[in-house]
């Protein structure tokens, strides 16, 4: 498959290290100058591209940029990208990191993002930690695989999106529409919990709408907290307790 991959932080590069491993043409971009993001995309089996070549003559799209960056996106950048072309949304608000966004109370991340870029989005990857997508992916059908939800409006893209999701080493339940996509942003029973796809179906009609800001800003105070550092088992561990009540 063709990907365009915008971002290399911690998700971003091993999307694209990952992906390009499976055998995908994988171009990505950054906001660093073009030599530095050819290293970058040397060493991760992928090929550097500007913004605007890197939504060009791809059959998925992913974003994973910080939550407050999709504003500053040029507002043509998918005018071109055939509707076909799957978008996919990784990202997550933290108001500690990305200040108060205006436009987005109401609606849930991934609905600000589409309205932002005016094209639809599937959100994806997003209820992952960084480790955990690095290095707890398994083989289909291996004892113990993690599954991630899909949400989003046109079965197609979110068919595309589970093939992706396959691919990096995960099971996928589906999310419903990007409505509901709520339900796996920070601070419900489904974010970060590396539940397997039995447990992940049953996590996310848990969530209590409404309540998740406050467990994340919760959650996210005790991490910062820490000392020495959480480990990794001991964020999920926190996270599984604060996104389902029973810290707070």
């Amino acid at each position: 498959m063709k990907i365009g991959i915008i971002g290399t932080g911690v998700m971003g590069s091993t999307l694209v290290e990952k992906l390009s491993q499976a055998g995908n043409q994988v171009k990505v971009t950054n906001t660093q100058d073009f030599a530095e993001l050819s290293k970058i995309a040397e060493s991760l089996g992928a090929k550097a591209a500007t913004l605007e070549d890197v939504v060009k003559d791809v059959e998925a799209i992913i974003l994973s940029i910080p939550f407050s960056g999709y504003k500053d996106l040029p507002k043509s950048l998918f005018q071109d990208v055939p509707e076909e072309v799957v978008i996919m949304d990784t990202s997550n608000n933290s108001p500690l990191r990305d200040g108060e966004l205006e436009g987005l109370a109401g609606k849930t991340e991934s609905e600000y993002i589409s309205e932002l870029l005016g094209r639809p989005v599937v959100k994806v990857f997003n209820m992952l930690l960084g480790y955990t997508l690095k290095h707890n992916g398994k083989a289909a059908g291996e004892k113990g695989r993690i599954a991630v939800s899909v949400a989003g409006d046109n079965d197609e893209h979110k068919k595309i999106a589970a093939e992706l999701v396959d691919q990096m080493g995960f099971d996928t339940v589906d999310g419903g529409s990007l409505a509901l996509s709520w339900r796996q942003e920070p601070g419900t029973p489904a974010f970060c919990t590396e539940l397997n796809a039995e447990e992940l179906e049953l996590a996310l009609p848990k969530a209590e709408k409404g309540k998740g800001p406050a467990r994340r800003d919760f959650i996210i105070d005790q991490l910062i907290k820490a000392d020495p550092p959480a480990s990794h088992e001991e964020t999920v561990a926190l996270m599984r307790s604060g996104s389902s009540g029973n810290l707070i």
